[in-house]
C-alpha cells in the first residue's frame, strides 16, 4: 500500500470511527427512505440462505446490517470488514449480545478479501468510498468468494444520473434529513465525512455488475442516492 494509500486509510478510518457512538441512531435521519431502503436490502440478503449462512458484511460498521440479517438468520456466521476499529467494536459488542457468531476484520476495502466462500456478501453505505475503478475491481473479488448462487447485495448511496439531477438529490437529501430532525451540527459532520465519498449512478454500477459476471443484475430499490444494487454468482440451478 502507498503511502497516500495508508493516509488516506487512516484518515477514513479516523472520521467513521469518530461517530461510532451515534452513526445508527443518525443514520435513520440521514438516510430518509431508511425502512424501505433497508427492508429491500434485506429481503434479498435472506433470500434462499441455507439455514447456517456464511455472510460477508463488508464496510460493516456497526454492524446493523449484519444485525438485520442476523435477526432472520440466527444460525448465520457473520465476517465483518471495516477500516474503523470503533464501529467493529460496536458491532462486536450488539452481535455477541445477541449470540451471534461473527469474525472482525479491521482493513481497507482495498485489501485482499477473506477467502470465504460465502452465502452472501452484504454492503450498507460503504463502497461508494472506492473511486470507480476501485469498485469494478472489487465487485469482480465478491463474484470470486461467493458460492454458486450466492448473493451479493449493495445498499448503497449512488450518484444522480447527471450532475444537475445530482445536485438537486443532494439538496433534497438534506432537506428531507433536517425534516426528521437533523440539525446543524449533525449535517457539518455527514458532510465531513461525504468528502471520502466516490458515489457512482445506478446505470454504471449495475454494467459493472454484469461485467464482474453476476447474474439477475438488478436495481430494486433506489429513491434519488440511496439504492439497492443486486446480482447472483451464476449458478446453472438458478436458471430453469
Amino acid at each position: 500500500m502507498s503511502e497516500t494509500a495508508i493516509s488516506k486509510y487512516e484518515t477514513t478510518a479516523a472520521a467513521f470511527g469518530a461517530a461510532a457512538g451515534t452513526y445508527d441512531e443518525s443514520r435513520r435521519r440521514l438516510v430518509p427512505c431508511f425502512e424501505e431502503f433497508y427492508g429491500t436490502a434485506l429481503r434479498f440478503a435472506s433470500l434462499d440462505l441455507p439455514a447456517e449462512p456464511r455472510v460477508l458484511d463488508l464496510g460493516a460498521g456497526t454492524g446493523l446490517f449484519s444485525t438485520m440479517v442476523a435477526g432472520l438468520r440466527p444460525a448465520a456466521r457473520f465476517t465483518l470488514v471495516d477500516t474503523a476499529g470503533p464501529m467493529l467494536a460496536r458491532a462486536a459488542t450488539t452481535l455477541t449480545d445477541r449470540g451471534v457468531a461473527h469474525d472482525l476484520r479491521q482493513q481497507d476495502l482495498a485489501a485482499p478479501l477473506p477467502s470465504g466462500p460465502f452465502d452472501a456478501v452484504i454492503s450498507a453505505l460503504a463502497i461508494h468510498h472506492l473511486d470507480d475503478d476501485g469498485k469494478r475491481d472489487l465487485y469482480r473479488r465478491v463474484r470470486d468468494v461467493l458460492v454458486p448462487g450466492g448473493v451479493f447485495v449493495n445498499a448503497e448511496q449512488v450518484a444522480g444520473p447527471t450532475p444537475r439531477l445530482d445536485r438537486l438529490y443532494d439538496t433534497w437529501w438534506e432537506a428531507d434529513a433536517r425534516a426528521l430532525g437533523s440539525d446543524d451540527a449533525e449535517l457539518a459532520a455527514a458532510r465531513a465525512r461525504m468528502a471520502f465519498d466516490r458515489p457512482a449512478t445506478v446505470d454504471a454500477q449495475l454494467g459493472w455488475l454484469e461485467d464482474a459476471g453476476f447474474t439477475d443484475v438488478v436495481c430494486p430499490f433506489a429513491h434519488l442516492r440511496f439504492a439497492v444494487l443486486v446480482g447472483w454468482a451464476p449458478s446453472t440451478a438458478r436458471h430453469t
